[in-house]
């Protein structure tokens, strides 16, 4: 079982609570270390030319290290910031060309204002030449190319930053860490909560809707959904059609029965937008889920696309119980033994509906639908 202090762990209920303190927290780490490398290369360089020449000392390292973090910090919480209310507000509904060249000009502007600050305020400061020194230690033709080669180094630490918020976005927060370090290249034990979640009458709506509008109708669900995962601290393990899979982390997913409010969050999520779904489909969106609680395995895969990957019985568990949401004409039916773990709530309204042997299974199992009669804010 996941420890409860685990790295990953503390990463995402610290996402989940304060998203935008995390996603420019994460910049604004980044771009420290980012900086401290180059001026660490910078007080190198200075020390080779001091050591030729005969030169003295050109850079004080205590101010230049306190200047690398200074900048780090401004630039990480000026794009960081940027990025993370764009992203939310703006950026989702461009093309992707488009974003990445309003966060190029974005960054070149913020470089170019950042050099002026150096010029001009903190270069006397760093330097350890004394203004009135004969050594002329950056005369105007120099201060170009130090700009260019500014302007090359944090073009490709943007690109290596953004490539790890990337990995983020993918993964989830806290993950990166654990993969680098390979925590998932053999098979790791872990207790999880699988919920699947499948479109109703996904066949005749594609149907009315036509192949374009029911793309956009699922993209726009899932968009929907996406937005209920960091208030219940859940992770989408995968998208398969018009089918979406949530999971937990067991303590977090029980907690205050997190895997049994999120389905119905994300149907009030829906409904705050009827304006717009019967507008544009003429319909809202109707899911119906499964969820199940068990042991899996989680190990990095794939060679041409790498992932990280669940197996286990829990996984074919909830995706059998979702598929028996028909049969029973339920919108949600949850595990007996998943009920057992995150005990009853005064807004829970349980139904048992027996023993059933699920497809392919050979032992029977309890379920229950499950409905919520006044869902408390999350």
């Amino acid at each position: 079982m996941l420890h409860r202090f685990e790295y990953t762990s503390l990463a995402q209920d610290f996402t989940a609570r304060f998203p935008f303190l995390s996603y420019v927290g994460t910049q604004v780490s980044y771009w420290i270390i980012a900086n401290l490398l180059l001026f660490t290369i910078v007080r190198l360089l200075s020390q080779i030319i001091a050591a030729q020449y005969r030169l003295p000392e050109l850079v004080n390292p205590g101010a230049l290290a306190l200047a690398a973090v200074g900048i780090g910090i401004l630039y990480g919480v000026s794009l960081g910031g940027a990025d993370y209310l764009l992203d939310r507000n703006f950026f989702r509904k461009l093309p992707l060309g488009k974003v990445i060249l309003i966060k190029a000009f974005g960054s070149v502007a913020l470089l170019s204002t950042l050099f002026l600050l150096m010029c001009f305020v903190l270069f006397d400061f760093l330097s350890v030449v004394p203004n009135n020194n004969s050594f002329d230690l950056l005369n105007e033709k120099s201060w170009e190319p130090l700009f260019y080669l500014l302007l090359v180094y944090y073009f490709f630490m943007t690109l290596i930053i953004n490539f790890a918020n990337q990995v983020n976005k993918k993964y989830g927060p806290g993950v990166l860490a654990p993969l680098l370090l390979g925590r998932y290249r053999d098979p790791k034990q872990e207790a999880r909560i699988f919920m699947f979640m499948d479109l109703k009458s996904s066949t005749s709506l594609a149907e009315q809707l036509g192949h374009l509008n029911y793309s956009a109708f699922i993209r726009d669900s899932f968009s929907d959904i996406n937005k209920m995962l960091f208030p219940f601290r859940a992770q989408v393990y995968q998208y398969v059609g018009d089918e979406v899979v949530v999971s937990w982390p067991a303590l977090h997913g029980m907690e205050d029965h997190r895997c049994v409010r999120f389905y119905f969050a994300c149907k009030k999520q829906f409904e705050s937008r009827g304006g717009y779904y019967r507008s544009n489909y003429g319909r809202l969106p109707e899911f119906k889920a499964g969820i199940h609680m068990g042991m899996v395995t989680a190990v990095e895969i794939g060679e041409i696309k790498r992932d990280i990957a669940y197996h286990g019985d829990t996984l074919n568990t909830a995706a059998r119980i979702q598929g028996v949401c028909n049969d029973y004409k339920k919108e949600l039916i949850i595990s007996g033994y998943l009920l057992s773990k995150v005990g009853p709530h005064p807004s829970m309204d349980v139904e048992m509906l027996g023993m059933i042997l699920l497809r392919g299974k050979t032992k029977k199992i309890g379920i229950m639908s499950v409905d919520w009669i006044d869902q408390k804010e999350n």
